[in-house]
């Protein structure tokens, strides 16, 4: 079967959400939806559909026209197993205690590691991003300097890894939440393969704006590994639903990017712990008071 994906770009993230949305009307309908913030400083998003069979260019055109998208550019791919394909190619990923793995490398872990079994999938967080590496290293000196996190919220959780590397090391409660829900089924699923069903709550969420996070505040523990200007306008937010002393590991931001946000945060009462850097990307360790 043929595979075949289509791709614009816009200006703005509720534009860029509401024609995703609107992708789902297609007939043939997408296997696959993701939405993407360009990290150019353009404030353009990027919006993909994925198809089994060839799409509907007109619809797709008209789709685009009504949120002042550009022309959907759409191209057919090799029929290839995926999934399989990253599999060979995801090796096992250590960060401090804890090692990121898939199954079919479940006999390569050492038995001294904390194990977080990732399978590939769509939505983000597999471990091998510079970005998850920084809050699980990041994460792992805190319990070094004796942190013990009881009530924490991974804000745009992906895969789930990081809250489950929390609920593997604490009795903490854990909320895991995403702005796809495909990424909240893939951290469901993914939770329940680790042992961890019932120890960590998966929602669908933009922000804090479910209202079981809400309830659950104030956190002493927040990741929030996402990009830059959804970090800033987060800040605001992160300073409602925390209380002082409470800390925040923040990542998806270009190192260039990294000063503005810590002004930002600094601004409503976060001062930097630890600032990481791996490769072209930093995170951020903040604390509140």
């Amino acid at each position: 079967m043929s595979t075949y994906t289509a791709l614009t770009t816009l200006q703005g993230q509720e534009a860029a959400q509401k024609l995703a949305d609107s992708l789902e009307t297609l007939m043939p309908e997408p296997t696959g939806i993701g939405v993407f913030e360009v990290v150019d400083g353009s404030g353009n998003w990027e919006v993909g559909g994925y198809f089994g069979e060839k799409p509907d260019a007109v619809g797709l055109d008209l789709l685009a026209a009504i949120e002042g998208a550009k022309p959907f550019a759409i191209s057919k791919i090799e029929d290839r197993d995926w999934v399989a394909q990253v599999r060979r190619e995801l090796t096992p990923v250590h960060a401090g205690r804890f090692v990121v793995f898939g199954g079919h490398d479940a006999d390569k872990i050492p038995g001294n590691k904390i194990k977080l079994e990732i399978e590939a999938a769509m939505a983000f967080g597999t471990g091998h991003h510079a970005t998850t590496q920084g809050c699980l290293l990041s994460f792992d000196g805190l319990l070094v300097s004796g942190l013990l996190p009881t009530n924490v919220a991974d804000i745009g959780s992906g895969t789930g890894v990081l809250a489950m590397a929390v609920a593997k090391v604490a009795s903490s409660a854990v909320i895991a939440s995403d702005i796809d829900p495909v990424a909240t089924e893939t951290a469901a699923a993914n939770i329940s393969a680790n042992g961890l069903r019932g120890r960590v709550q998966t929602v669908t969420s933009v922000g804090f704006r479910h209202p079981e996070l809400r309830k659950r505040a104030p956190f002493d523990l927040v990741f929030a590994n996402i990009l830059a200007g959804p970090l800033k306008k987060l800040a605001p937010d992160m300073a409602k639903h925390t209380d002082n002393g409470s800390i925040l590991i923040l990542s998806g931001i270009l190192n260039r990017q990294a000063l503005g946000v810590e002004a930002v945060y600094k601004g409503w009462g976060f001062a930097r712990v630890n600032r990481r850097v791996i490769g072209e990307w930093t995170t951020l360790t903040l604390k509140r008071g």
